[in-house]
């Protein structure tokens, strides 16, 4: 089979693709034949070194992919030969709190993804996707969905009425305006581009900010809630944002920290944590049991992931190449 690994260097350029013989599931294990793949900005950060995987190491990259799956080993129970599945970020985190050990688990990070044409996964890390959903769609979940979803549903307990606010149009913050639509919240997105905003309202978002033309985009926010403020900031841009997402909040308001595409360190201004009795929440993707759950209310609502571009297994090192560009609104996934 085909698969692509990362070497030992830094950047697009330690991607190879080589050729691997077709692994054998083992006990507890399932052969997965991979159909559809997606990118997310961790998988630059590990390409380039800056997270997941040790120095020297060889991992297969990306954790998100869809399938079908081809063989079960011994004792297998939980799916059958023919079924379309996704893998778990992390393969072990199975319900309840994150554990240490669980964490270790994460797919094309601390161990090797799925851009192959088959891997081999646990049974106890493999999920169902929607039926309704191609293969390039449901490979879009695994990652930004589910890190959308476990911020807004598990987390901020969202509910009708309330207001978020999402920083940019990346695959996270674009399901987050689909789930909060989904829950009959207001949405308001913020992005550089017109051509992209215009892409969020089209999808639902119920006001729009360019940040390049209104660099207080928290005035804007308090002007949309009527003076009150967001209730829940999808914190996608880390440090560099960080005082902007919690100005932009109600009191009591909850910003969630699950990116760090501005930067990972800066000064914070704790006082105004306090004295807005800010909860910060970090989001670090999500359970097995929250995938399953967000998948059903996925296939209630008949959702379906806004696709940026589509590329061939050949051309994955262009889809990096796409993704590192930031021009992209949405996902960008590689397909069989």
């Amino acid at each position: 089979m085909q698969a692509y690994e990362l070497h030992d260097r830094k950047g697009l350029d330690s991607i190879f693709r080589v050729e691997r013989g077709i692994p054998r599931p083992g006990p507890g294990q399932v052969l997965v034949r991979m159909r559809a793949w997606s990118l997310n900005y961790r998988d630059l950060l590990v390409a380039q070194g800056l997270y997941g995987r040790s120095s020297g190491e060889v991992i297969v990259p990306l954790s998100d992919g869809v399938g079908v799956v081809e063989e079960t080993g011994p004792g297998v129970t939980r799916v059958k030969a023919g079924e379309r599945v996704a893998g778990a970020f992390l393969q072990d985190w199975i319900d309840g709190e994150l554990t240490p050990e669980a964490a270790g688990s994460a797919l094309g990070g601390g161990i090797d993804g799925v851009l192959a044409e088959y891997v081999v996964l646990q049974e106890h890390g493999l999920v169902r996707v929607p039926a309704h959903l191609s293969d390039a769609e449901a490979a879009c979940l695994p990652c930004a969905a589910l890190t959308a979803w476990n911020a807004l549903v598990r987390e901020s307990q969202l509910k009708a009425g309330d207001t978020v606010v999402l920083l940019g149009t990346g695959g996270v913050s674009l399901f987050g305006l689909q789930f909060a639509k989904m829950h009959g919240a207001r949405a308001l997105i913020t992005s550089s581009s017109d051509t992209k905003l215009e892409l969020a309202r089209r999808m639902g978002a119920d006001a729009t900010v360019n940040y390049r033309a209104t660099p207080d985009w928290p005035a804007a926010v308090r002007e949309f809630t009527g003076g009150r403020g967001a209730d829940v900031v999808l914190e996608v841009g880390g440090a560099g944002t960080f005082d902007q997402s919690v100005s932009a909040l109600r009191i009591g308001g909850r910003v969630c920290v699950i990116g760090v595409l501005a930067g990972i360190s800066a000064p914070i201004n704790t006082a105004a944590i306090l004295g807005g009795l800010i909860r910060v929440s970090g989001i670090y993707v999500g359970s097995r049991a929250m995938f399953e759950e967000m998948n059903r209310a996925i296939a209630a609502a008949r959702m379906r992931p806004h696709i940026d571009r589509s590329f061939s297994f050949d051309e994955a090192r262009a889809a990096y190449e796409h993704l590192a560009g930031a021009g992209h609104a949405g996902k960008v996934v590689i397909v069989a």
